[in-house]
């Protein structure tokens, strides 16, 4: 029993030390966020440079009901993110699928999937590497507003680029 003691004591000695690492190594860039959203490098730059691109640039698109298809004001945003992309080469992007709260979990994981790839297939014809882009969907999972509302849904049919230099 005593040895089995040790070893979990040594166990979560271990694991407190790794979430505690400040160096970038094994146990990761220390900065605990535990997201595609981390940074390593220089930190205070990553973070005005992902700021900037949150608010000047257009971190999301939004969709119409039950479509996949960019609107005029998801392309200019997306111009934009495309221009931000290819003057920061170090970045990559991961594009988020929403849908509403309306349908079955699986058609909203699909229609989530189809948002976040006319994304990525629109900023590869805008000339950025799609080696650079991945897509994730979440479907209904992750609303932003959540009431039985238009106002709401529309929020929630949506694309949301993360930025992301760590790597996949």
């Amino acid at each position: 029993m005593k040895q089995i003691f040790r070893a979990f004591f040594f166990g979560m000695l271990l694991i407190t030390i790794s979430c505690t690492n400040t160096e970038n190594g094994f146990f990761g860039n220390g900065n605990g966020s535990g997201s595609l959203s981390g940074f390593s490098g220089s930190g205070t730059d990553d973070k005005r440079l992902v700021a900037k691109f949150q608010s000047e640039i257009g971190d999301r698109v939004f969709f119409d009901v039950d479509q996949s298809t960019l609107n005029s004001d998801g392309m200019t945003v997306l111009d934009s993110q495309a221009e931000w992309l290819i003057s920061n080469g170090d970045y990559k992007l991961v594009v988020e699928g929403h849908a509403d709260e309306q349908g079955t979990r699986e058609y909203n994981l699909a229609l989530g999937a189809r948002r976040a790839n006319s994304v990525k297939e629109y900023l590869i014809s805008l000339g950025v590497s799609g080696e650079r882009l991945q897509t994730v969907t979440y479907g209904k999972e992750r609303p932003i507003k959540i009431c039985s509302a238009e106002r709401c849904y529309s929020e929630n049919r949506r694309a949301v680029s993360v930025l992301n230099n760590l790597g996949y």
